[in-house]
């Protein structure tokens, strides 16, 4: 079962955050409480473009343990889209932080891909007290710099849209995408969630301007002091042809005072839906050992 709770964000902007497991069924605020007892609260945040549907599959098997809770950030998924923001990065650890202390998830393990892995680490850097654990996903520490921006604004600006089908939408992010050195299926039916359907055919849910907006925030700048100052146990996690190369990888596990490393082949930048039975077989054994339940 999977139900909305609406959490308040930095400057009043609602987030929806979604619940994988049963809610009680009386209470109030006090049993939402209790409801902790059910297992320890996960949080775990998608990447630029996702939304928390995405960890679907991941949040089936974390809830015979934990307490799973996926968030839309702001401009993503059902969240709000504020026209002018702001995506800065500590807005968005702001808005991690409201959705642990609302739905009582503290001390959470924060589970983040891409995006939301930064966001994970530098809410884990800021506000240990509520992180118990962490495991980053394919997110690389050093800048990135003007010259990516530039690609992805151009990559924007090639999507053929609107779309006339979902089937187009799975195809060119599948196959026809020409920054795709090989087609990947998975891919597509990753772009085909973010899609809603319009008048004039099928349009992201969210806004390209925006999303430009979120990663200006982060591209020009180094991340690794953030990780220095982590104290919980933290999994990184790769794909072999991710965009987190192995040497970069193993430097933040050597930087994070309490790091390990995990490594998935034939796995690029999407591992947990390219390898999902990978990608538990890497969690599992890291959040038994750092969870007590």
């Amino acid at each position: 079962m999977v139900r909305r709770i609406d959490v308040t964000g930095t400057g009043g902007v609602r987030l929806a955050a979604w619940e994988f497991t049963d809610p009680p069924k009386a209470g109030g605020e006090e049993a939402e409480r209790k409801h902790n007892g059910r297992g320890p609260g996960v949080l775990l945040l998608h990447g630029l473009m996702g939304r928390a549907a995405h960890w679907a599959e991941t949040a089936r098997w974390l809830g015979a343990r934990y307490r799973p809770v996926g968030l839309d950030q702001r401009g993503h998924g059902r969240s709000e889209k504020p026209t002018d923001g702001p995506f800065d990065r500590m807005t968005y650890v702001d808005d991690a932080i409201a959705a642990i202390e609302q739905l009582h998830l503290a001390p959470a393990a924060v589970i983040g891909h891409s995006m939301g892995a930064l966001t994970a680490w530098q809410l884990a850097a800021r506000r240990p007290d509520l992180v118990s654990a962490l495991v980053i996903c394919d997110m690389r520490a050093s800048a990135l710099g003007a010259a990516s921006q530039r690609e992805w604004e151009a990559w924007f600006r090639s999507w053929p849209v609107p779309f006339a089908t979902l089937a187009d939408v799975r195809k060119w992010f599948g196959e026809d995408d020409p920054t795709l050195e090989r087609p990947k299926p998975v891919r597509g039916e990753y772009f085909a969630e973010v899609m809603a359907e319009r008048a004039d055919g099928w349009r992201p849910v969210f806004s390209r301007r925006q999303m430009l907006a979120v990663r200006e925030a982060w591209v020009h700048d180094a991340h690794w002091e953030e990780l220095a100052l982590i104290e919980c146990p933290t999994l990184v996690v790769r794909g072999l042809d991710g965009e987190l190369g192995r040497a970069e990888a193993q430097e933040m596990v050597r930087v994070l005072p309490r790091g390990a490393y995990a490594e998935i082949s034939d796995a690029g930048h999407l591992l947990p839906w390219e390898r999902p039975d990978d990608w538990r077989r890497a969690l599992e054994p890291f959040l038994h050992a750092e969870i007590p339940t």
